[in-house]
């Protein structure tokens, strides 16, 4: 099987890692290529933090996002800085740019991005600017998208469209214990249990996605795009 250039667009620092940590593993260690794109700056938009405060945990959030993609096998992030938690006060096409431009150096034929029915905005507009960004155009050589579910935000989502896996991408248990060591590289977004984003929870989460598929453990997805030749 050929090998695949994987391009993965992310809102913040751990969304990579909760939405297709596993996956991104699993594709380093069967050799394709992964280049992980964190579009938000994060963090900045939390309640009783100061200017000076939330530069400084920003600047760790970064720090950790590269550690949290040496421990899945994946080079450092491309990392942008998008207004956290308003993207929606971007103009659309600034976000889209910022996809298009990357996907143009990048030349992914695999793409993992948000559910475009997540409770957070700024996942919301990403997945709405990759959607822009994939259209099928001639001799493109992008052939699929997938989205991913997030943890405390696709599965607190109970008004809007309903994240229904798909796609079910099996874990090793190997590959599975690299993706709670990443999001463990996040010390500032990790949780304890019962939080969606505690170690327990996304074991948790990986055995009924495995349940539901026949593994031991899985990674979930829906597919938003395929173009086959």
């Amino acid at each position: 099987m050929a090998a695949h250039n994987v391009l993965v667009v992310a809102a913040h620092p751990d969304d990579e890692v909760l939405g297709a940590g596993g996956a991104i593993a699993r594709h380093r260690e069967e050799g394709d290529s992964v280049i992980v794109l964190i579009l938000g700056e994060g963090i900045v938009s939390r309640a009783g933090v100061s200017k000076g405060e939330a530069l400084k945990q920003q600047k760790k959030l970064q720090t950790d996002a590269v550690s949290a993609s040496a421990v899945l096998g994946a080079p450092a992030p491309m990392l942008r800085s998008f207004p956290d938690n308003s993207f929606d006060s971007v103009p659309l096409l600034s976000i889209v740019r910022e996809i298009e431009t990357v996907v143009k150096e990048t030349k992914p034929d695999l793409i993992y991005t948000h559910h475009a029915g997540d409770v957070n905005i700024d996942h919301r507009v990403v997945a709405e600017a990759v959607d822009a960004v994939v259209r099928p155009l001639e001799n493109a050589r992008l052939t699929e998208v997938r989205a991913f579910e997030i943890a405390s935000s696709s599965d607190w989502n109970f008004t809007r469209s309903a994240f229904r896996p798909n796609i079910f991408v099996a874990l090793s248990e190997v590959q599975l214990q690299k993706k709670i060591d990443a999001m463990r590289a996040y010390t500032s977004e990790i949780r304890p249990f019962p939080h969606p984003r505690s170690p327990e929870y996304l074991e948790a989460l990986a055995r009924v996605r495995g349940g539901q598929s026949g593994f031991r453990a899985a990674e979930a997805f829906a597919l938003i795009y395929a173009r086959y030749v």
